[in-house]
């Protein structure tokens, strides 16, 4: 296989906050996978709160390029097991892997969802995310970008004030999104308001390792809660399965579609609601995403949508939420 690695800084259309970090480009790397006259193209985003840049992707992928450009590759899922072995980082493998399916694909002609045999007829809708910011910018981003289920970043001394005020302008499906801010008492003391101002679930309000926290909000929360920092590898689904309602597969985190496959599989066996979400990525990495949509409950896949300017198309999100799945082979995507 030939192996192609490139940096991209994506700008963002608005200074992107939530609770812990704000930022206006991402950086972002993009493998490229070359076999019999096709490409297959992964991507995996630098993220400070894993300490992951591109330049440490890089290094690692690097340092086994050889052990790539020779192995002969037959199927993701045997190369995932390969790259397991090369102890990279799950950035970084999930980047390959993400190229391995779009190449897979390419070289079968078939979408993914139709390898995995599922039917794309039906399918959630992607929230669009509403980063922290003032309540009079969070408005404006609202009015600028009219959608039916907004993703709501809190995390601030004002949160419930905030989430009552975006409601005066907007009729849309709310989910919240506290990035690890509040405490289990907080939880569940918004819980309740939030729910009046049509709040549809929470995501990961407590820190990714307050199990004890939230086994109380599992048992007093009026609003169901979803893992997001808690549920970061297939190891981690069962442990949530007694702490929360659902789990939200980040492909970076967990290492690609191929581990997310198992993981869903897994979280529907506990009873758990599954979502895949993104990361502020192009469509190289959302056109991985959609590709599972129709084995979900909940999807976030709005992060080429927050980019003033993309690099890839595939996928398309149309202004109503529903999608045109590209006609290529894989994820369907190319670089422009």
């Amino acid at each position: 296989m030939n192996l192609t690695l490139t940096k991209y800084v994506l700008p963002l259309k608005h200074t992107f906050s939530i609770s812990r970090e704000s930022h206006n480009f991402q950086d972002s790397m993009v493998v490229s996978l070359g076999l019999n006259d096709k490409t297959g193209y992964g991507e995996a985003t630098a993220n400070p709160y894993y300490k992951i840049t591109f330049e440490s992707m890089q290094k690692e992928i690097e340092n086994i390029r050889t052990a790539i450009e020779n192995y002969n590759f037959t199927t993701p899922e045997d190369f995932n097991q390969f790259l397991i072995q090369q102890q990279l980082s799950n950035f970084a493998i999930c980047a390959l892997d993400l190229a391995a399916h779009d190449l897979y694909g390419k070289i079968l002609n078939k979408p993914l969802y139709k390898i995995w045999n599922t039917d794309n007829s039906t399918y959630p809708i992607t929230n669009f995310t509403i980063g922290i910011d003032s309540i009079e910018n969070m408005v404006a981003k609202m009015k600028e970008q009219p959608w039916p289920i907004y993703k709501i970043k809190l995390g601030t001394n004002q949160d419930v004030a905030i989430v009552k005020e975006l409601r005066k302008h907007s009729d849309a499906i709310f989910r919240i999104d506290a990035n690890c801010a509040w405490t289990a008492e907080e939880t569940i003391s918004y819980a309740p308001e939030l729910k009046k101002l049509g709040v549809e679930f929470l995501e990961q309000p407590l820190k990714a390792d307050d199990w004890t926290g939230m086994e109380k909000v599992m048992h007093a929360s009026v609003l169901p809660v979803i893992a997001d920092e808690s549920c970061i590898v297939e190891s981690d689904v069962e442990k949530c399965g007694y702490h929360f309602n659902g789990i939200n597969i980040k492909l970076t985190k967990c290492g690609g579609l191929t581990p997310a496959l198992r993981m869903i599989k897994k979280g529907k066996e506990l009873g758990l609601k599954v979502m895949v979400g993104c990361m502020t990525e192009s469509s190289v990495g959302i056109s991985a995403i959609a590709q599972l949509t129709p084995l979900l409950d909940y999807v976030d896949m709005d992060g080429a949508m927050l980019l003033s300017k993309d690099i890839a198309k595939g996928i398309e999100i149309e202004p109503n939420g529903n999608l045109i799945f590209p006609s290529q082979g894989g994820s369907g995507v190319t670089l422009l």
